[in-house]
């Protein structure tokens, strides 16, 4: 699969975009554990052209994390346009425009998932974009609006003849927020219709390897993106890969090597974005590490609590000794975020 002339190889994962949960050192723990493509959280293009350093902060990228794409989103043509030319200047792999997110205060405005009511706003929204950048352009979005408007085949058609060079389909619509199950039967329609000539990337409810290799095979997608499932569990990516490479399952990591996965992560996220805001951010992720360990409640307060890294580290430490020999085996944390 490529992107523009970004070689991927056969069946890339992707991590997916989320709001809180994809910054920078949560990127760079996936890259390692074999994610081939990630992309910022998404980025508000009023924010971008505005110069408001929230929206600043989330173009930065490491050379770790290429291919890399930024993703952004918005309601009017312009600074639409202004905020990919913005992005391209952080030098990415390519722009992502999130047509997908299901958020009622983004949508409500016509972003988002919103996009997908005013098709020919879509498309021509699109259509400037690609012509502005030099980058590669790709699209996030899902299946319509609600069950008596999935035009998603349209909206791919209509995209490809503009210049996209990827389309990320969630299989669910904007009603259904994230409720129900993904239906994947239409991402696989349009990646099966001969007219279809840009890779399709399937998303919703992956969670194993086995539901992995089961999209891939069934559908016949280029390219399948994970996001719920990889919160407190990054190395969901090593798993899939090692099923499509072998049809082996591997175990799930250790209490130590969680510790230790713990630890680099923290390690990397401070490193990002130093002590206080590095600890503050890494919270949301580090007892998502440990889910399913009993007796952890004052042990799980105290990793969201701390603010002193050696202390940190002292806890992380302790885990690993009381909970060493605990069996992980059917710890597999729940989906706690979405992915947009």
């Amino acid at each position: 699969m490529k992107i523009g002339d970004i070689d991927l190889g056969s069946q890339p994962l992707f991590l997916a975009p989320m709001e809180d949960v994809t910054d920078p050192s949560f990127r760079y723990m996936c890259k390692q554990f074999g994610a081939d493509v990630v992309t910022t959280e998404f980025i508000s293009s009023d924010g971008l052209i505005r110069d408001a350093w929230k929206s600043r902060a989330k173009l930065n990228i490491d050379e770790a994390e290429r291919p890399v794409g930024i993703q952004i989103y918005g309601h009017l043509i312009e600074p639409m346009v202004e905020a990919a030319r913005i992005a391209e200047s952080a030098n990415p792999d390519f722009i992502d425009i999130n047509f997908g997110c299901p958020v009622k205060k983004i949508a409500s405005r016509g972003a988002g998932s919103g996009m997908m009511r005013d098709v020919p706003l879509m498309v021509e929204m699109t259509r400037q974009i690609v012509e502005a950048v030099k980058l590669p352009v790709t699209v996030k979005t899902r299946l319509g609006w609600d069950e008596e408007s999935k035009n998603i085949m349209d909206i791919a058609l209509r995209l490809q003849d503009v210049g996209i060079r990827a389309l990320t389909i969630h299989g669910r619509t904007r009603s259904q927020m994230y409720r129900g199950e993904a239906d994947w039967t239409l991402i696989g329609e349009v990646k099966n219709n001969p007219a279809i000539h840009i890779p399709i990337i399937g998303n919703g409810d992956v969670d194993s390897a086995q539901k992995a290799k089961q999209m891939f095979d069934r559908y016949g997608v280029d390219g399948v993106m994970i996001g719920r499932a990889t919160y407190g569990r990054p190395w969901i990516f090593r798993e899939v890969k090692h099923y499509l490479q072998t049809g082996e399952l591997l175990p799930q990591p250790s209490v130590v090597e969680r510790v230790e996965i713990a630890k680099r992560h923290l390690a990397k996220s401070i490193e990002i974005k130093g002590d206080r805001v590095g600890i503050l951010e890494m919270r949301r992720h580090m007892s998502n590490y440990f889910k399913g360990l009993p007796d952890f409640k004052q042990t799980r307060l105290k990793l969201v609590t701390l603010f002193d890294e050696q202390e940190i580290y002292s806890t992380l430490d302790y885990v690993a000794q009381r909970w060493g020999d605990y069996d992980m085996s059917g710890a597999v944390p729940p989906s706690l975020s979405h992915d947009i």
